[in-house]
């Protein structure tokens, strides 16, 4: 099966980029968005052979997520199931037999770590979130996770130490989901490599210099680790400020 997640920086301009060529080519068996930028009602996309699941935030034009899936699921859920949470439109999960898939559009801890501390209280309800659910079944986790968590993640890891996406606390709680029993897919497949990354800032031309972070991820739970096929990184394609991932997966 395979599986593509992108943060498309506000899905109408995305799809002004080329979105939906993208979306066709890639032929995916999923495919997650964040940071939708929407509300319902917004867009209507024509997407046949596929189930549509979208999670608004309250706020208009912010955040927000959604899942194409061919599949039709047992289940969805949107959020966490705490209120302080869920009002972001930031998680949406869909059970089926053999595994739940999460899509999450991480908080961003903000300039100066403003908020950090929220940023906080979330990544410890987000991973019980998640161990609850894989008490049950394995996890396909995807998103923009919003932080680089080791120093190959991004292309200046000095003069980025404790901005909010490289600092210690958000890289510790990324440390911590991992040792609880998950895989970052890309480093299963990549351990070493260098220079791959998901972001680039709009400004500095860091796209065309490729100043970039790694902070888009597929996480899955340990014991899929021997049905992972692939996981790419789509730096080849634009119409965000963030590009696509993929992972591929026997299931």
């Amino acid at each position: 099966m395979k599986f593509i997640s992108w943060n498309v920086n506000g899905l109408r301009a995305c799809v002004q980029k080329g979105f939906l060529d993208y979306f066709h080519s890639a032929d995916a068996d999923f495919f997650c968005i964040q940071e939708s930028k929407l509300q319902e009602g917004q867009i209507t996309l024509d997407l046949p052979g596929y189930h549509q699941y979208w999670n608004y935030a309250e706020k208009k034009g912010y955040s927000g997520t959604a899942i194409f899936a061919r599949q039709e699921p047992l289940s969805v859920s949107y959020g966490i199931g705490i209120e302080e949470h869920d009002r972001e439109g930031r998680v949406i999960t869909l059970e089926y037999d053999s595994f739940y898939l999460v899509t999450c559009y991480t908080p961003n801890s903000q300039n100066e770590l403003a908020r950090l501390p929220y940023r906080m209280t979330w990544e410890d309800d987000f991973l019980a979130y998640l161990k609850s659910l894989d008490s049950k079944k394995p996890v396909i986790l995807c998103g923009d996770l919003n932080v680089a968590h080791e120093e190959i993640d991004l292309k200046n890891p000095k003069s980025n130490r404790q901005n909010a996406g490289f600092s210690d606390e958000e890289r510790a709680k990324m440390t911590a989901l991992l040792q609880a029993g998950f895989t970052d897919t890309f480093r299963h497949f990549y351990p070493d490599t260098e220079g791959i990354y998901s972001w680039w800032s709009y400004r500095f031309k860091a796209r065309e210099k490729n100043a970039g972070w790694r902070i888009d991820y597929f996480i899955t739970s340990e014991r899929l680790d021997p049905q992972l096929k692939k996981a790419a990184i789509h730096t080849e394609v634009f119409g965000s400020d963030h590009c696509p991932v993929e992972l591929d997966i026997n299931l």
